[in-house]
Parts: structure tokens; sequence; C-alpha cells
């Protein structure tokens, strides 16, 4: 007789007889709780934009940070727990500076997730004394946004380690009705501004709140500027010609 599914999903690293690991589910569950976060891939270079929640009016919209610059050409947009994202963003800048003070070139996009990746899986039993393996799943999912050798790159890393490679991507807790949106209005032929306003009207349909400069961040990476945030004059410059 099988057991039920509440015995099966208290151990990280235990298949259910149907072949699934439920704390990994569990974790993929907890990204949908998460701010919606949304990436778009052009030829002209790659924009992230992502909802910022303001629980209160007595928080500092500013020390909300959604998006991070994990090196000059790499950004990376995360979603679920943000204590769990902070670890994964630290891996990925200390694998990109590794790996330039080693070979004396920049990580591609492609590398950084998946060194990424590979901290991610690293939970329940350590078959060493090294004491790495984590208890739990990360309940974090990441996009990477960068520029290499390729041209603009988009990946997509969830809980279960699992990196692929996206045109535009949404996550987070309004994911489903974003994609959506996002398979009919993306091309390949769409420019960076038009990312942009594409970004920013498909959050605006997500959203509970009312969209404004305080509650969203974009950053743009393209082969000239590299990273760059948009300051509050600038978010508010787009937001007003948003439909």
């Amino acid at each position: 007789m099988f057991l039920t599914r509440s015995e099966y999903d208290r151990g990280v690293n235990t298949f259910s007889p149907e072949g699934r690991l439920f704390q990994v589910e569990y974790a993929i569950e907890a990204i949908k709780l998460g701010s919606t976060a949304i990436g778009i891939c052009t030829s002209e270079g790659v924009v992230l934009a992502v909802e910022k929640r303001i629980t209160s009016p007595l928080m500092e919209p500013t020390t909300i940070e959604k998006i991070v610059e994990v090196d000059r050409h790499i950004a990376c947009a995360v979603s679920g727990l943000m204590a769990d994202s902070r670890t994964l963003v630290e891996r990925a800048r200390v694998e990109c500076q590794n790996h330039w003070f080693v070979y004396n070139e920049r990580m591609s996009v492609e590398s950084c997730a998946q060194a990424v990746s590979n901290l991610a899986i690293q939970f329940g039993d350590s078959d060493d004394d090294s004491g790495t393996a984590m208890s739990r799943p990360f309940g974090v999912a990441v996009m990477f946004a960068g520029i290499d050798e390729k041209g603009p790159q988009l990946f997509h890393m969830d809980p279960s380690g699992t990196f692929v490679q996206y045109d535009a991507k949404a996550i987070g807790s309004g994911s489903e009705g974003a994609q959506q949106s996002l398979k009919e209005v993306y091309h390949k032929s769409m420019t960076l501004k038009e990312a942009i306003k594409s970004a920013l009207t498909i959050l605006k349909q997500v959203m509970e709140e009312k969209l404004s400069e305080n509650n969203v961040e974009v950053v743009t990476m393209t082969p000239g500027s590299m990273f760059h945030m948009f300051t509050r004059e600038q978010l508010a410059e787009v937001i007003k010609d948003i439909p």
C-alpha cells in the first residue's frame, strides 16, 4: 500500500510513487506568491521589469531590490523568498569574478545561470563531510539577463535547478496571465523601446496596485551602456505613455 502524499512530502529528496518531488513543487508554488517580474530579449538588448510591493506607506521603496547587478554585463531579476535570492545572487557574483580572474574574460550568461543552478540543486543529504547540502530547495525563481559574445541573452531558472533560455518570460504571482500576454505581443523584430512599453503595459494589467514610478523597477541591458537602472524620473516619463 502506498503512503499518503503528506508522508512523501516531508523528505526533500524522496520521490513519490508517481515520481514527483513534492518539496520542489512546493518551492515553485512559493514563487507564485512573489511579485511579478517580466523579461524580454530583443536584438537591441534585454529589458527586465519587476513589481515592487509596497505593503506600508511607512516603507522606503528604494530599499526593496528586485533587480540586482551581478556583473557589468549581467543582471538578474528575482521573485519568491528574497532571503533565498541573496544566496543565489552572491554565488552568481562570485562565479563571475572568479571566471574573470582566471580566464581574463567575461563569463557568458549561460555559464552564470549554470553555476547558480548547480547550487540550487544541492538540497537534501550531503554525500561528503563538506556540509554544503541544504535542508530544502530555494523558494525563488531567477531571470538572468545579459550581453555576451552571442548577443543579448535571457535565461530563467526555477527551484529544481532547471535553466532555460527564453525570448520573453514572466515569473511571480501574475506570471500565468503575463506569459499569455507576452505570447501575443512578442515578435522577433521588437525594438528595445517597444519591449519596455510592452513589459510595463503587461505589469499594469497583472498588478493589484496602480502602476507608478515607486512600485516598479526597470533595467535594460544593452551592448553600449550594459546595466542601466531607470531613475524615478525616467520611469515617470515612460509610465505616462502607458495606455
